[in-house]
């Protein structure tokens, strides 16, 4: 069966509700830990069938954002999910009441337990309507920012198609594709500024409600923080600003010589070389023919994952209208399989987003075998270091899909990644002052988010582009508005994922075997738990974020960029 034919059928809420309850009462009722075990792996498929119309409709409705059908689907679901998160969190209260507790935990693995005893500290009934609130200003966030459509080049474009105009070797194109894209925000600047300012005080009001000072300690029970808190993202970011910024701000100084610019603006970030970034040789299809090669070569396990994928038409990567944008991993439950959401656009990121992407969607096939919702993906931090590894463990295929541009790829791949760490804390940083103050007005967050930016990005020119300047680029970053404190997880990963990178240099089959071993995980243990599986050093060390830093620039510095 392919993904067009997956049937949707919403989900009643009335008669799910009915038929949890009543296995609950079952589960409690149970007079053996078998029994009891039996009716938990009834209550998890009767939580998947949910979960799996739930990501249909998500999956069809981020197609295209216009179908009046999925529009509709998604509106229920904004209104419906809390109240189904709400029966799970009865589950999980039973579970944590149970006296077979302890021989279930040898048949479902304890991170069930440790997961439980945090999600019911994120739910109350009484918070359910503004969790309601919540996701519709999430969704009305999506549909601004895929509303999007800019006038440019004779052409009729959405934020996704911009970037080839804002990676030109011609300066001033970069400078106008920019200029066109800040267009959308800055009309929108208002919306923007409403959107999220009712997101802080809604989320703030919900941890309110379940006795929390402010929103930071939700937002980390929220991700499934079991064994690290925000002091130890704290000192992570300090130790960015030490050993990474110094890196990021030389990368940027040579990237300026490479380009030929006295000044470097922000409009000259995107492109790196002037004979061009580099960018596939092929369209979508090319690209694909590509990566079903690269995946077959891979490994036995690739090869299965990838022919699935295929098959049954788990993709959507083409750029259109109306479609949300970005890229996204998900999971559709019922069927065992993943789906990747992706909008190509001609640049690099064609080829990342499919190894990127691609490494969340082979973690899912590897640990389809758990009947636990919860253990389809990890928490956020350790399923970023499938993706990110992935991306890594497939250089040896670049160059079919890169050519001549290989070098310059690796190069590129690798200084970007870094560059993009102090990003991703300045995102952190962010969020932290935001929730912690949340009664802050929208210029005061704003100069919050350019402060920091200085702090960690200080090459950031914005030259006369006043939006800008006043603090607003992380208007364009979903994640802010929809996944609070999620950013971090990214540079986490990376510092992990450089590690395989290094060891699979060295010896690829010890790199590979750990890998697959983390995948086979799914969500099973909680992050410090995975890395100890996969032999990886915890990035929340100061010693090795010191040592992958100074390896990379070691790497980095060992080519003539000025050639490439």
């Amino acid at each position: 069966m392919k993904f067009n034919e997956y049937e949707y059928i919403r989900p009643d809420y009335d008669k799910v509700k009915e038929k949890y309850l009543n296995l609950i009462n079952d589960f409690k009722n149970s007079t053996t830990a078998d029994e009891q075990y039996s009716y938990l792996k009834r209550i998890n498929a009767l939580s998947n069938e949910v979960e799996t119309m739930s990501q249909l409709v998500c999956i069809r409705n981020s197609i295209n954002t216009a179908d009046e059908f999925y529009d509709k689907e998604k509106d229920y679901m904004d209104m419906t999910s809390p109240k189904f998160y709400g029966l799970r969190v009865e589950f999980y209260k039973q579970l944590l009441n149970s006296k077979f507790k302890e021989e279930l935990k040898e048949k479902i693995h304890p991170q069930l337990i440790t997961l439980a005893e945090m999600e019911i500290k994120t739910f109350s009934d009484e918070a359910v309507p503004l969790m309601q609130e919540e996701n519709k200003l999430i969704s009305e966030y999506d549909k601004l920012i895929s509303s999007a459509k800019i006038e440019y080049d004779g052409k009729l474009l959405n934020l996704s198609q911009m970037q080839p105009y804002m990676e030109s070797k011609d300066r001033r194109i970069r400078k106008e594709a920019h200029e066109k894209r800040s267009s959308f925000f800055k009309e929108n600047e208002a919306t923007f500024d409403l959107i999220y300012d009712k997101l802080v005080k809604i989320r703030h009001q919900i941890a309110l409600k379940l006795g929390f000072n402010n929103f930071t300690q939700l937002g980390y029970l929220r991700m499934g923080r079991s064994d690290y808190n925000s002091e130890d993202v704290r000192n992570f970011r300090e130790h960015v600003l030490d050993y990474i910024v110094p890196i990021t701000n030389e990368l940027r100084e040579r990237q300026a010589k490479r380009i030929g610019v006295d000044e470097f603006k922000y409009y000259d970030i995107p492109l790196n070389f002037m004979s061009g970034n580099p960018a596939p040789k092929g369209n979508k299809e090319w690209i694909m023919e590509r990566a079903k090669k690269m995946y077959e070569e891979l490994s036995p396990e690739t090869h299965e994952f990838i022919n699935i994928m295929i098959d049954k038409n788990l993709f959507d990567l083409e750029t259109k209208p109306n479609k949300q944008a970005g890229g996204y991993c998900t999971f559709l439950h019922d069927y065992k399989v993943p789906f990747i959401f992706a909008n190509f656009n001609g640049t690099q990121d064609d080829v990342t987003v499919v190894t990127h992407e691609a490494g969340h969607a082979f973690q899912t096939y590897q640990s389809r075998h758990f009947d636990a919702p919860e253990y389809s993906f990890p928490t956020s931090e350790a399923a970023e270091i499938h993706s990110m590894s992935m991306e890594f463990f497939t250089w040896p295929w670049m160059e079919s899909f890169f050519e001549k541009d290989i070098e310059k790829f690796k190069f590129f791949h690798l200084a970007d990644s870094l560059c993009f760490i102090p990003y991703g804390v300045t995102v952190d940083e962010f969020q932290h002052i935001v929730y912690e103050s949340p009664n802050m007005t929208p210029d005061e967050r704003k100069k919050a988010w350019r402060d920091i930016e200085k702090k960690y990005t200080p090459y950031k020119d914005y030259d006369d582009n006043e939006l800008l300047n006043k603090g607003t680029f992380w208007f364009r970053q979903g994640h802010i508005f929809a996944s609070p404190f999620y950013y971090i997880d990214y540079t986490l990963a990376l510092i992990c994922s450089y590690q395989f990178w290094l060891r699979f240099k060295n010896n690829r089959k010890e790199a590979w075997e750990d890998y697959l071993k983390i995948c086979k995980l799914g969500g099973s243990q909680s992050f410090l738990e995975i890395l100890k599986a996969g032999n990886l050093e915890s990035p929340f060390e100061e010693v090795t974020i010191n040592s992958v830093a100074s390896k990379i620039k070691e790497y980095l510095n060992s080519i003539d960029d000025m050639k490439l």
